[in-house]
């Protein structure tokens, strides 16, 4: 059997999981099979970060058994981490050990060139990585990204271009909060048809590394565009393993 490459991915802690008796620790279904059907074995890991502080050590040992890194979507990003003052009212589902766990995860991937694809919430950590700040809320109903699909215009020439394979997309989107200044060595690569950056890639980065705003794997089953982002990330991690 053809080995599949190992792609770690940071669960999502619910506080309520049908048949299960206690709190849980996930990762979307549709997530874990795209990257399933690109070839990887999807791995989630366990977000220890003991009073909102991750061992960089620790997370580097970890890391180092894995062949690529995917960041998926959740709650927002404590504020404080970007120096964003207070919490806008709309901030949700906020939590300490998952940001500083998601952090050093980013920072670690990138520092070793890890192939590395970010999902929402896991573009917004890497900005924040990289010294980026966010919006903390969009403007509510008729201004924010949620529960849409609208078309991405994307940069010519972009490895997300290059990976998608055409120059436009339909993204499925659910975010309340964008990027407002960039971290260090990113570019804008896609845009709503509003301005809202859509991805964002490193201008200089030795290693595959592509971050989007959207949900690709909400479509990914259905729109091999999408599916193309997960192909990309498990052939980068295969090759690099």
């Amino acid at each position: 059997m053809t080995h599949r490459p190992l792609i770690a991915i940071p669960a999502r802690f619910s506080a309520t999981t049908s048949a299960l008796r206690h709190a849980a620790e996930v990762n979307a279904r549709a997530l874990v099979e795209a990257v399933w059907r690109a070839g990887g074995e999807p791995v989630t890991v366990h977000p220890h970060a003991p009073g909102g502080t991750a061992d960089p050590e620790e997370v580097a040992a970890r890391l180092a058994r894995f062949d690529g890194l995917l960041l998926p979507g959740g709650g927002d990003i404590a504020p404080h981490r970007y120096g964003g003052g207070h919490a806008h009212e709309a901030v949700y589902d906020v939590d300490d050990q998952q940001d500083a766990f998601d952090l050093e995860l980013a920072r670690q991937a990138l520092a070793r060139r890890l192939p590395l694809l970010a999902v929402c919430r896991g573009l917004q950590v890497v900005n924040t990585v990289l010294g980026g700040t966010l919006h903390q809320d969009m403007g509510g109903p008729g201004s924010e990204h949620r529960h849409i699909r609208h078309p991405v215009s994307l940069t010519s020439d972009s490895a997300l271009a290059r990976t998608i394979g055409a120059d436009k997309a339909e993204a499925s989107c659910y975010h309340h909060q964008h990027v407002d200044r960039l971290g260090q060595g990113l570019t804008i690569t896609a845009r709503a048809a509003d301005g809202t950056a859509e991805a964002v890639e490193l201008a200089d980065a030795d290693g595959w590394f592509l971050a989007v705003q959207w949900h690709p794997e909400d479509t990914a089953h259905e729109d091999l565009a999408q599916q193309r982002l997960f192909e990309g990330l498990v052939r980068a991690a295969g090759e690099r393993g």
